[in-house]
C-alpha cells in the first residue's frame, strides 16, 4: 500500500448535487430555485432569523431576568469541599493556587467560600470573600480566614 492507491471507504463519501447543469440533471432549468421572486435572483440573502413574515422566535419568546453590567461573580465553594481536600491532600493551608491546582476555580475567577457542611480539622482558607456562617465554622475549629 502507498499514497498513491488510497481511497475513502466504500459510501463514505458522496457527489455534491450539480445544480445548473441541463435539464437532464433533474437540477436544471429554474435550477431549485422556483419561479420568479427574490428568491430566484442572484444576490438575494434573507435576514438571520428571518421567518417569512411570521414573528421570529426571538421576538415571540419574552424577555426574562436582568443581570447588571457591573456584577461580581464568584465561584462558590462550600466547607465540605474544602474538608474533603484537606483529608485527601493532607492540606492545613488552602489557597487560590491550591483551588486552582485541583480544579475548583480557574485562572481570573474570584472564589467564595459557602457554610454548606463541616470543617473539622484546623486549616487556613485564604479566598476573595466568606459567607458570614463558613467564617464561623471555620474560626469555630480553630482555623482561619484571609480575604485576597
Amino acid at each position: 500500500m502507498n499514497l498513491s492507491n488510497l481511497k475513502p471507504a466504500a459510501g463514505s463519501t458522496k457527489n455534491n448535487k450539480r445544480i445548473g447543469r441541463g435539464t437532464g440533471s433533474g437540477r436544471g432549468g429554474t435550477s431549485t430555485r422556483g419561479h420568479k421572486g427574490a428568491g430566484s435572483r442572484s444576490g438575494h440573502k434573507t435576514k438571520i432569523g428571518f421567518e417569512g413574515g411570521q414573528m421570529p422566535l426571538q421576538r415571540r419568546v419574552p424577555k426574562v431576568g436582568f443581570k447588571p453590567i457591573n456584577r461580581v461573580e464568584y465561584v462558590s465553594v462550600n466547607l465540605d469541599v474544602l474538608q474533603g481536600l484537606a483529608e485527601k491532600f493532607n492540606l492545613t493551608v488552602i489557597d487560590f493556587a491550591a483551588l486552582q491546582a485541583h480544579g475548583l476555580a480557574h485562572k481570573n475567577d474570584l472564589v467564595k467560600i459557602l457554610g454548606r457542611g463541616e470543617v473539622k480539622s484546623k486549616i487556613e482558607v485564604k479566598a476573595h470573600a466568606f459567607s458570614a456562617t463558613a467564617q464561623k465554622a471555620i474560626e469555630a475549629v480553630g482555623g482561619s480566614i484571609e480575604k485576597l
